[in-house]
C-alpha cells in the first residue's frame, strides 16, 4: 500500500512539475515583466528568470529520473523500495511546485494565459510526443497485465490504459491553431513597433534607443512621456528614477519621489545608462561593440523634444503618459504642452498613436491628424462612436477571433510585447497588424511563421500517428501474452509475479553467486512458496527445478 502511495505521489510530482517547467520555459517572452512585477514588490532589481528556469529544469530532471527507475523496476515485477532521501526530496520538490504555481496564480493570472497560447504552437507536436510516450508504456502494461492474475485487476488496468489512449488518439479534435491554414491564406507580416525604442541594444527611452530603432527600420516606437516641475516633457516609464538612473547616487534623499516632482536640471545631471550595462536586464549588454558599450554607458534622460527630431521622418509613434501627482504645477496643462512639443516637432500628424483616455476632444481638436487609438478592450461600435480607430492591448486580451472581427469593423489591433519568434508566427497567422517588441532586431528576420500547415496535412500526420501507435500497441500486447499451454512460460510467469511479493527472492537476487548455506535455505524456500502458490504437479516443479530453483 505505501509502495502504492509513493508511486502516485511521485507520478503527481511528474505532471506537476511537467507543467511548471513548460509554463516557465514559454514565458521566456515575458522574462522581462516578470523581473520588473518583482521588483516593484520587492524594491530593488533582481533578475530572477534565469534561477527560476535552472530550478524548475533541476527539479523536474530529478523527478523524472526517479519516475524512468521506478518503472524499470515495475517491469521486472520488483517494488520500488524508494530510499528515505529520495522520499524527502520527491516531497520537498512537489511542495515546492505547488506553492509556486499558488503563487503566481495569485499575484499574475494573467500570465496563465500564456499557456493556452503557446499551445497553439505546440500542442501539434506536443500530441506526438505524447502518442510515442504512451505508445512505449504499452509494453509495461502488457507486462503487467499478463502477470495480474485476478481478471478485475487485469479489466481495471486495460480499461484505464485503453481510455488515456483513446483520449490521446482523439485529441487533435481540440487543436486549434491559426497557423494550420493554407499558405495563400495568410496575411502580410505584422509591423514592428520598437517598446520604448529598443531596449535589447541600449537602455530604454533613451536617446540611443531611438536611434537603434531607426536603424532597424522598424514601422514605429512607443515611448512614456512624463512632464517635469518645471514642464519639459521627457521619457520615464515608471513613475520613479530609480530603476533607470542613478538617482540614488546623486539625489539619494529624493529617490523615492515622483520622475515628475524634479526640474529639467536636476533630470540632466542623472545618468541613464550605466544601469542597463550593470543589470543587463536582456542579456544582451556582453553583445554590445566597443562604441555602443560606451554611448549607452554616457546616455542621460532623453527629452521628448529630442526623440522626435529622430524618428520624425519615417517612424509611426505611440505615446502613453504617466498620471502627474495633483501637487504639481502643470497638473492640468501638461496634455497642452505635450501637443505643443509634438506640433512643433514637425512630425505627421497621422503618424501619432495617441493612446491616452485624458482629454480625447481636446486632442481631436487641436491635432484632428492623431490616430486615436484606446488601451482598453472595445467592441467595435462602442469604438466608432469615441472616434478610436486603434487598439493598443496585451497580447493575452484578444483571442483569434476578436482580431478577424475588428478588421472586419476596418480597426486595427497593436499588441504588446511580443519578443518570441514563435509567439509572433503564432500572431502573424492570426491576422494582427501590428505588434509592439523589444527584440525589433530579431523580429524583423523572421521572414515567414515558424509553422504553417495545410489543414488536409496535418489530418494525415495525425491519422499516420495514430494507426501506428495503435498497432504497435497491439502487437505488444500479443507478444507479452502468457501462453498457458507451455508449462516453461507458466512457471515465468509465477517466478516473475513472486519477485514483487517473495523476500527470499529478492535476497537472492542480490547474493553473490557461490555455494552457500544460506543461498541454498533460500532456494528451497522459494520452491515451497511456489508449491503453496499453486505449482501442484510434479513436472512443473521439476521445470522450475531445472531453472536453478
Amino acid at each position: 500500500q505505501w509502495e502504492r502511495l509513493w508511486f502516485l505521489i511521485l507520478t503527481s510530482s511528474f505532471f506537476l512539475t511537467l507543467v511548471w517547467f513548460y509554463f516557465w520555459w514559454e514565458v521566456h517572452n515575458d522574462y522581462n515583466e516578470i523581473n520588473w512585477f518583482l521588483y516593484n514588490r520587492m524594491g530593488y532589481w533582481s533578475d530572477w528568470s534565469i534561477p527560476i528556469l535552472v530550478t524548475t529544469a533541476a527539479g523536474f530532471t530529478y523527478i523524472t529520473v526517479l519516475l524512468i527507475l521506478a518503472l524499470c523496476h515495475i517491469a521486472v515485477g520488483q517494488q520500488m523500495n524508494l530510499h528515505w532521501l529520495h522520499k524527502i526530496g520527491l516531497v520537498t520538490t512537489l511542495i515546492t511546485t505547488v506553492v509556486t504555481m499558488s503563487s503566481i496564480a495569485q499575484l499574475w493570472d494573467d500570465e496563465w494565459e500564456m499557456v493556452f497560447i503557446s499551445l497553439q504552437a505546440t500542442a501539434p507536436f506536443l500530441h506526438i510526443g505524447a502518442l510515442a510516450a504512451v505508445t512505449a508504456l504499452s509494453w509495461l502494461i502488457a507486462g503487467q497485465f499478463a502477470r495480474t492474475e485476478k481478471a478485475t485487476s487485469q479489466m481495471l488496468m486495460f480499461t484505464a490504459y485503453l481510455a488515456v489512449v483513446v483520449a490521446l488518439y482523439l485529441v487533435p479534435l481540440t487543436i486549434s491553431s491559426p497557423c494550420i491554414m493554407e499558405k495563400k491564406a495568410l496575411g502580410p507580416k505584422p509591423a514592428i513597433i520598437g517598446h520604448r525604442g529598443a531596449p535589447m541594444l541600449a537602455p530604454e527611452n533613451t536617446l540611443m534607443s531611438f536611434q537603434k530603432a531607426v536603424e532597424q527600420k522598424t514601422y514605429g516606437v512607443q515611448a512614456d512621456v512624463v512632464l517635469s516641475y518645471d514642464g519639459v516633457p521627457f521619457l520615464m516609464h515608471d513613475k520613479t528614477l530609480r530603476r533607470t538612473t542613478n538617482v540614488e547616487e546623486v539625489f539619494p534623499e529624493r529617490a523615492y519621489e515622483h520622475s515628475s516632482m524634479f526640474n529639467w536640471t536636476d533630470l540632466e545631471k542623472l545618468n541613464a545608462g550605466e544601469w542597463f550595462l550593470q543589470n543587463d536586464p536582456f542579456w544582451t549588454a556582453g553583445s554590445l561593440s566597443r562604441s555602443d558599450y560606451l554611448e549607452a554607458a554616457n546616455q542621460s534622460v532623453c527629452k521628448l523634444a529630442d526623440m522626435l527630431e529622430v524618428i520624425k521622418d519615417n517612424t509611426s509613434l505611440i505615446l502613453n503618459f504617466q498620471d502627474l501627482p495633483p501637487a504639481h504645477p502643470y497638473y492640468s496643462t501638461y496634455i497642452n504642452i505635450t501637443l505643443e512639443t509634438i506640433l512643433a516637432s514637425g512630425i505627421r500628424q497621422q503618424a501619432v498613436m495617441w493612446l491616452p483616455d485624458t482629454e480625447r476632444q481636446l486632442v481631436r481638436q487641436i491635432a484632428p491628424g492623431f490616430q486615436q487609438t484606446s488601451g482598453l478592450k472595445l467592441d467595435a461600435e462602442r469604438m466608432r462612436e469615441k472616434g478610436i480607430v486603434k487598439l493598443n492591448l496585451r497580447y493575452t486580451k484578444v483571442t483569434n477571433e476578436d482580431v478577424r472581427d475588428y478588421a472586419m469593423a476596418n480597426m486595427s489591433v497593436n499588441l504588446y510585447t511580443v519578443n518570441e519568434p514563435w509567439l509572433y508566427s503564432i500572431l502573424w497567422c492570426a491576422g494582427v497588424q501590428s505588434v509592439t517588441s523589444d527584440s525589433s532586431h530579431v523580429l524583423r528576420k523572421v521572414p515567414f511563421p515558424i509553422w504553417l500547415m495545410p489543414p488536409d496535412e496535418y489530418h494525415l500526420i495525425w491519422i499516420t500517428s495514430d494507426l501506428i501507435s495503435f498497432i504497435v500497441i497491439v502487437g505488444v500486447f500479443i507478444f507479452q501474452k502468457p501462453a498457458p499451454d507451455i508449462p516453461l512460460l507458466s512457471c515465468r510467469w509465477r517466478l516473475g509475479s513472486i519477485r514483487t511479493y517473495n523476500p527470499e527472492q529478492i535476497m537472492l537476487s542480490a547474493a553473490v553467486r557461490r555455494s552457500s548455506r544460506d543461498v541454498k535455505i533460500m532456494k528451497e524456500k522459494l520452491i515451497f512458496s511456489e508449491i503453496n502458490n499453486g505449482v501442484e504437479t510434479t513436472d512443473e516443479l521439476s521445470l522450475c527445478s531445472e531453472n536453478g530453483y
